[in-house]
């Protein structure tokens, strides 16, 4: 199952945990991701109660900020590099928010090869290349090989039965 968004806590429904300079608040619901949350040195002077209401603010204002947050999925043109080599990282970034690719099975017993643009990138170098956006989510629409560049009709509905 997928963990839930940290939300606005009181001190009986978190554990405070304190680790250096990092408050870890954990969610008595298992089901809610455990925060580490960056505090400096004053994290010593502060008590649990203290800790959670900085933490609770910063909740509402990130809540704020989603609201307020309008998205517009940058697509790179064709012809211009859509990833690109992150020395620091040693992986594959992608360089805006659409990819166009295409999907091969050269060796089934690895998982698929994924091409953009030129570059062929294993199953594992992509799942990397992905990683890059935790936190995000994500829509996949499959079109023909030759337009990729094309945005497709959707439809919303239930797929047809086949015919026996």
């Amino acid at each position: 199952m997928r963990p839930k968004r940290p939300f606005v806590a009181s001190l009986d429904q978190v554990k405070i945990t304190r680790v250096g300079e990092e408050a870890i608040i954990e969610y008595a619901d298992p089901g809610v991701w455990t925060t580490h949350f960056r505090m400096g040195p004053k994290i010593n002077n502060l008590s649990d109660q203290e800790i959670l209401d900085l933490f609770n603010e910063h909740i509402e204002a990130s809540e704020q900020l989603r609201k307020q947050y309008e998205h517009v999925a940058i697509e790179i043109p064709p012809g211009k590099p859509q990833i690109e080599y992150d020395h620091t990282t040693g992986r594959w970034i992608s360089r805006g928010d659409v990819l166009r690719c295409q999907i091969a099975s050269d060796a089934p017993d690895i998982g698929p090869t994924i091409y953009i643009d030129e570059q062929e990138l294993s199953w594992e170098e992509f799942g990397r290349l992905l990683d890059s956006h935790e936190g995000w989510g994500m829509r996949l629409v499959f079109v023909p090989d030759d337009e990729l560049h094309l945005e497709p009709e959707i439809e919303v509905r239930e797929p047809q039965e086949e015919e026996p």
